[in-house]
């Protein structure tokens, strides 16, 4: 079996088709699948350093991915995956200095994204829609997180579909349902415009993602929204509606 590569987009490539041949879903998330997905190449305004691989694998695999990643060379982290390898394993590539995340089931950080049967729409990463809102679910959003949305809808236009395309219906319908998760994707949606002075783009490459924002802002408030979202949304910000993850001791 090939050694692990030094570029983080081989290495991606290299796993998931490695995971193929073990009959293994497996898909990747994070800065790199934002990367890998760019049709015509990441633009250089969003490059950045990546420091891990993030993975995502269905509920019930977990010991098969333990051994898959061992079989990689992947050194698994063996306290912390017997405590919470049902929900999330850790590996490191020790000759590296890289660590490799893998989700099972869901992600869950200030929200939690379910993924379901939408886990196997895309070959390689995660879909589209799926790829922003890891992104701008977070309470407060760091420098990579901005780059990495803005990326995504530089790239990819905004649909009511999948493929290609940010899929706006799901979305909206994901925040329709959560009151939470409306409240922070819809607060950072609106941030990213003011990030967009930082950048070194063109009047017409800020355009078309000024414009993007917009339309994914409209298809969110147009989707009607739940009996649940309103019954929360009369108790607003006086309770706190986002979860705050705990940082992963001992990692690179």
């Amino acid at each position: 079996m090939s050694e692990i590569r030094s570029d983080m987009a081989e290495e991606a490539v290299r796993v998931t088709e490695e995971a193929d041949r073990e009959n293994l879903v497996l898909r990747l998330l994070g800065g790199v699948a934002v990367k890998l997905r760019a049709k015509d190449g990441l633009n250089p305004t969003f490059e950045r350093e990546y420091a891990d691989l993030d993975w995502i694998v269905p509920r019930g695999t977990s010991r098969k991915a333990q051994r898959f990643f061992e079989g990689l060379g992947y050194s698994s982290q063996v306290r912390f995956n017997t405590l919470y390898g049902r929900e999330r394993l850790l590996f490191f590539d020790e000759q590296h200095g890289r660590q490799v995340d893998v989700l099972v089931g869901a992600f869950k950080m200030c929200h939690e994204i379910r993924f379901g049967e939408r886990l196997t729409l895309e070959p390689v990463t995660v879909p589209l829609a799926e790829l922003l809102l890891t992104k701008l679910q977070i309470i407060e959003l760091n420098e990579k997180d901005v780059r990495d949305a803005l990326a995504l809808l530089y790239d990819h236009p905004v649909e009511d579909e999948d493929g290609d395309a940010i899929n706006a219906a799901h979305i909206a319908r994901l925040c329709a349902n959560d009151w939470g998760l409306w409240r922070t994707f819809t607060a950072n949606l609106d941030s990213l415009g003011d990030h967009l002075g930082r950048y070194d783009l063109s009047d017409e490459d800020r355009r078309r993602i000024t414009d993007r924002i917009q339309e994914l802002q409209a298809r969110i408030e147009e989707e009607p929204k739940s009996f649940g979202w309103k019954m929360r949304a009369k108790i607003g910000d006086r309770k706190r509606w986002y979860d705050l993850p705990e940082e992963v001791e001992g990692g690179p």
